[in-house]
């Protein structure tokens, strides 16, 4: 059965037909195919695919090394995403992935940002909870000839605080006290890729632009986050049980909607580990 590519979005995303879970772990071709599918659409959907978690775990190896962190799950390399403190004990920082983000941009470590995430649905929200996706590769290829130049030079600050203050305003000293403990990293605005594209590098962990005003810092990150998160430049992802959906988190942005703290939405993630840094 061949596969078949639909594209989603003006700018990014595709739907990908005629998979099921076992020709993922028994088609050797399965995992190029894929991967020059997301190099291209920078997210990929898979709808009613019902992968189960071991399933998941173990294609995803076949695309890199997998993040064994302990995930409030009994499958090594699936990490449970929820807002229900009984399945995930760091639920409270999750409300932070209501804003756009890239993941990997604050490690504890020198670890590189997640190359990809695959997400599954277990269950979903009854309202909000969907997921948006915009491709900060083609935010940047949009930008001008000038722009292009005057940024390049550019460094931004990210930490846990600047993504952490937008859900809690103001913070009592324990938890800023605890956010603390996470290390503040200095990024290039534009990361340059092995593969010689260029994206830029946006999201809630921005904090400042070294070097600039503060006003003029937060209006030139905002701007261009806004730009390049327009609503004819993203695609939204609204969720059935049983869907899996997997992006380049080192082009992507993503965020998902707000849904309420007593929801069943529960999402099961597994990260490929990235192999090249942020410059």
């Amino acid at each position: 059965m061949s596969i078949t590519i639909d594209t989603l979005g003006h700018e990014v995303g595709a739907e990908i037909t005629g998979l099921d879970p076992a020709r993922l772990l028994t088609d050797d071709s399965i995992p190029g195919v894929l991967m020059e599918a997301l190099e291209q659409h920078g997210v990929l959907v898979f709808r009613d695919l019902h992968l189960d978690p071991e399933t998941q775990v173990a294609f995803c190896r076949k695309l890199g090394q997998v993040d064994t962190s302990p995930g409030h799950h009994p499958v090594e390399g699936i990490y449970r995403v929820s807002l229900d403190t009984s399945k995930n004990s760091s639920a409270r920082y999750l409300r932070a992935t209501f804003d756009w983000h890239i993941d990997g941009c604050t490690p504890e470590d020198d670890a590189y940002p997640q190359m990809a995430t695959m997400l599954t649905a277990k269950a979903v929200a009854s309202s909000g909870g969907e997921t948006e996706f915009a491709s900060t590769y083609k935010a940047y290829e949009s930008l001008t000839a000038q722009e292009k130049l005057s940024l390049a030079p550019l460094r931004v600050v990210h930490s846990l605080e600047a993504s952490q203050r937008l859900v809690t305003k103001e913070p009592t000293p324990e938890q800023l006290a605890a956010w603390h403990t996470r290390p503040s990293k200095e990024h290039p605005l534009i990361w340059t890729h092995k593969s010689g594209r260029r994206s830029l590098v946006l999201g809630a962990s921005t904090d400042h632009v070294v070097g600039m005003a503060g006003d003029r810092s937060r209006a030139l990150l905002d701007g261009l986050l806004a730009r390049c998160t327009a609503a004819a430049r993203v695609y939204t992802h609204e969720w059935s049980v049983g869907d899996t959906v997997i992006w380049d988190n080192r082009g992507v942005i993503h965020r998902a909607a707000p849904y309420p703290a007593d929801s069943p939405r529960e999402m099961l993630r597994t990260t490929v580990l990235g192999e090249e840094p942020i410059r």
